[in-house]
């Protein structure tokens, strides 16, 4: 069975750390808005805000690439705190038949978001996270 995860949570909840884990080190892709913005060198992060569109694009495109080959497990780490964030995938994951399943990373650890996000920016985007149970 073919699956994408997808892992969401507010910045600093663990995302990144879960999807390696869960990917067994790397062993399965791990993709992210983020990637975009990190120099694949350094490693150092440099967000711009105008350039987050073509960030989600980058994603989408990895993800569809990796389905197109057939990877068995694919996951994402993205905030996804918005449904329409998810829809693409979705939609891949039907096209390539993929089975997909949403994690919700909470943070109930003491680690800091690396993306230098205030804390009323952090509440902003709780307010708006909604949670789909059934």
């Amino acid at each position: 069975m073919r699956s994408l995860i997808l892992l969401r949570g507010l910045p600093g909840a663990g995302k990144s750390t879960l999807a390696k884990t869960l990917s067994d080190n790397l062993k399965w892709p791990v993709f992210s808005v983020d990637d975009y913005f990190t120099d694949p060198v350094t490693g150092a992060y440099h967000f711009e805000f105008d350039k987050n569109h073509l960030a989600y694009k980058q994603c989408e495109q990895t993800t569809k690439q990796a389905m197109q080959n057939g990877v068995e497990k694919i996951f994402l780490d993205n905030t996804f705190t918005l449904e329409w964030e998810m829809e693409p995938y979705f939609k891949l994951a039907a096209q390539f038949n993929y089975t997909v399943h949403v994690i919700t990373v909470e943070k109930r650890h003491s680690g800091k978001n690396i993306h230098n996000i205030s804390n009323d920016q952090l509440q902003k985007m709780a307010d708006k996270y909604k949670v789909q149970l059934l």
